[in-house]
């Protein structure tokens, strides 16, 4: 069997400015535990609008309209250099609130979304007009009376859908008294599905693939669907692959926080390399719990509130085919029980072993993806400028290896770095959001080899305080086959040949 390749990959954002203030963490807890506070009569006002979203950089950066590198030429603030986007993008979209909503709706199947008949009239020109593939599903879009809407939402049996601040619809518990399937949940689950389900079908328009050869697929968001019996059972992946019109696909959901997108593409990648499925997705939506998650420290700043997109993906491992970049199952990086939480040593376990399994140095890759934070969000958070921190920790690993000369260490990140872009939603920005962009670098581009890193917390889940993470290596396709126990495919057909010749000769002479 040959590598599997990165064959495709679509990336969208949802902006969804009331749901920071109705549905983010920040402002929920806020609400909860001081209801006056002046953060909240404050956030108000620093809510971006759907045109500011789209005019900003790392979000063209992120839907593939422009490449990372462009952003090392703009001072930060970024949020404060405008640009001029586009909400279409060559790898995906900007998808605005109101439409979104509409969407959750279209993927609901229990009729849990309720919508106001002034909303789905506005809306659903709109969805029709800007997704065909959805036709199926579209009698799913369709309004209610909401007058019990504030009755449902004061008792918690239904949590509040806003559009520019009025209400519109909501979504309803699922069940009385399962906590696993009440009106908070649902709400975020089913925002999990669309922003799947979308990025999912941008996927699909950009890739060669018809979507019925798809066999399996690999949901790895961070969230999780259940009910009282099996509280995180799933399944995310089989729902979105029903929505994308992906009939002819099984799957499962992939968990491990920030580390669990880097965890799919080897699941992924083991599956089509083990001859199993010719192609496999991994997709994953967004989570609205992290919207505005560092909005108090935006706010004191002055600045806008930048955690206002839900963030998607989908990427798409194939067969070889001779041409996109080649996944190295051999070459993978692995923190294992026994690595530690020690900096040094998870990144010997990430960067060094899988390199040490190919007899590769550290500055044979040419590009690393790590955790691609935006640092005009998190700069002013307090947590400092994240993909460059691990870039400098990889180079000091490098000089350490004797990969890598000490006066060579300042050029390293502008050598094998790239500044970060995606939104802090956890696994979104986790290796990921280079995908794209690698499998370009590695067919049209100059680059050969680059190392894919998902990094997690599994401390967050209070079973174990271990870190982790894996890592990847992937290659440019020299388009040659490479030989199995010695023999290539071609010798085998032609062994075979010769056989089934010799065979029929037997026959015809007896």
């Amino acid at each position: 069997m040959t590598f599997p390749v990165f064959k495709s990959a679509g990336y969208v954002l949802v902006h969804t400015p009331d749901m920071i203030v109705q549905n983010g963490s920040t402002c929920v807890v806020e609400r909860a535990t001081n209801p006056d506070s002046e953060f909240l009569k404050e956030v108000g006002n620093h809510i971006r609008s759907y045109e500011d979203v789209v005019n900003y950089m790392p979000n063209q950066v992120y839907i593939g309209n422009n490449r990372p590198e462009e952003l090392e030429e703009m001072p930060l603030p970024w949020c404060e250099q405008k640009v001029e986007g586009t909400r279409e993008g060559k790898m995906g979209e900007i998808m605005p609130q109101d439409e979104f909503i509409g969407l959750m709706q279209i993927c609901d199947v229990f009729d849990l979304v309720e919508l106001s008949e002034e909303f789905v009239s506005m809306v659903k020109p709109k969805i029709e007009a800007n997704y065909p593939e959805l036709a199926p599903f579209m009698d799913k879009l369709k309004a209610c009376d909401l007058s019990e809407a504030e009755a449902l939402i004061s008792s918690h049996a239904a949590e509040a859908l806003y559009q520019d601040g009025k209400l519109v619809g909501y979504v309803k518990a699922a069940h009385d008294v399962d906590v696993n399937l009440n009106a908070h949940t649902m709400f975020e689950n089913l925002v999990v599905k669309a922003s799947g389900v979308l990025a999912a079908l941008h996927m699909l328009r950009h890739s060669s693939v018809d979507r019925k050869e798809i066999g399996y697929v690999i949901e790895c968001s961070e969230e999780a669907c259940g009910d009282i019996n099996q509280r995180g059972g799933g399944n995310f992946a089989k729902s979105i692959a029903e929505m994308a019109g992906i009939e002819n696909a099984t799957g499962s959901d992939t968990r491990g926080f920030c580390a669990g997108p880097t965890h799919a593409l080897i699941h992924a990648a083991a599956l089509v390399k083990a001859g199993i499925y010719k192609h496999v997705m991994v997709v994953a939506g967004g989570a609205t719990a992290k919207l505005g998650m560092n909005a108090k420290d935006h706010v004191k700043k002055g600045l806008p509130v930048l955690e206002d997109v839900v963030g998607g993906f989908a990427v798409l491992v194939s067969e070889n085919d001779g041409e996109s970049p080649i996944i190295r199952t051999d070459l993978v990086g692995n923190h294992t029980v026994a690595t530690g939480s020690a900096p040094q040593a998870v990144m010997g376990a990430l960067i060094a072993d899988g390199l040490d399994k190919g007899n590769l140095k550290i500055t044979d890759v040419d590009v690393f993806s790590v955790e691609m934070q935006n640092p005009d969000i998190t700069k002013p958070a307090g947590a400092g400028n994240v993909p460059e921190a691990n870039y400098k920790m990889i180079g000091a690993l490098a000089v350490k290896r004797g990969d890598l000369e000490k006066k060579e260490l300042k050029n390293f990140i502008a050598k094998h770095g790239l500044p970060g872009w995606a939104p802090t939603q956890g696994h979104i920005p986790s290796g990921v959001p280079y995908v794209g962009f690698m499998i370009d670098d590695l067919t049209k581009g100059d680059k050969n080899r680059a190392m894919i890193v998902g990094k997690g917390s599994l401390f967050l889940g209070r079973m174990t305080n271990l870190f982790d993470g894996v890592s990847v290596v992937v290659e440019r396709n020299n388009g040659v086959e490479e030989e199995t126990a010695g023999v290539s495919k071609d010798e085998i057909k032609k062994i075979i040949a010769e056989t089934m010749k010799k065979m029929a000769l037997d026959m015809v002479q007896e």
